[in-house]
């Protein structure tokens, strides 16, 4: 399931979120010009390697990605969710509140995979906070979601509140699943990445209260 836009009405121009989405993929841009030995340098430098951790590769990591539907894929979930957020609470403190969330979901996989060797990169610890914003904040909203069902593929109008605890459900039982393989080395999806975002956005959230033109539609629901 892709979301394709969210039924929530958003009344500003949102700079964060358009400005988020254009460096992560003029860094993508940067990246496809590089040799296959300097990105591999690039990546294994700035990504997060649990078992050679750089503090700083928890901040870069979340603007490196490994190809196109990887970085597009995540833009995608950026602007269906996070202008909904940005407009709730403000540009500014949408920014700190999405590196907070980035920086939970980096801490989250190295605890959790203590001893990989294999760098992850990618902002999708960060969108999945927002996410679980969205879904404490919007979950009545309705989302444009592309679907396949068989050889048929339409769009569908899904609860908000439903698609996202499904996709927590799935990064949740997908990473523990994979809590049994023993290779630190092969190739994967930081699953509990997700799982830490998504839960540290829930949590971050209510440290950052709505807007003043929101809170009065707060108060009236």
């Amino acid at each position: 399931m892709i979301p394709l836009r969210s039924t929530e009405r958003v009344y500003s121009n949102t700079p964060v979120t358009i400005s988020l989405i254009a460096v992560n993929i003029l860094i993508f841009l940067y990246q496809a010009t590089l040799s296959p030995d300097a990105l591999d340098r690039l990546v294994t430098r700035w990504g997060i390697v649990p078992d050679q951790l750089h503090l700083s590769s928890l901040l870069t990591s979340m603007f490196l990605h490994g190809g196109w539907l990887h970085v597009l894929g995540n833009m995608l979930f950026l602007w269906v969710f996070g202008r909904s957020i940005e407009d709730l609470i403000g540009s500014g403190r949408f920014l700190i509140f999405y590196l907070l969330c980035g920086l939970a979901a980096a801490v989250v996989h190295v605890v959790v995979n203590p001893y990989s060797r294999l760098p992850t990169i990618g902002a999708s610890g960060a969108i999945a906070g927002v996410m679980g914003a969205y879904l404490l904040k919007f979950p009545r909203s309705r989302v444009v979601t592309l679907v396949t069902i068989f050889v048929f593929i339409t769009t569908v109008d899904i609860p908000a509140a439903v698609l996202l605890v499904y996709w927590f459900v799935v990064q949740f039982f997908s990473g523990t699943l994979s809590l049994a393989e023993t290779d630190y080395t092969g190739g994967g999806v930081a699953w509990f990445a997700h799982v830490g975002g998504f839960l540290a956005g829930m949590l971050l959230i209510k440290l950052f209260p709505p807007r003043r033109r929101w809170r009065t539609w707060y108060e009236e629901d």
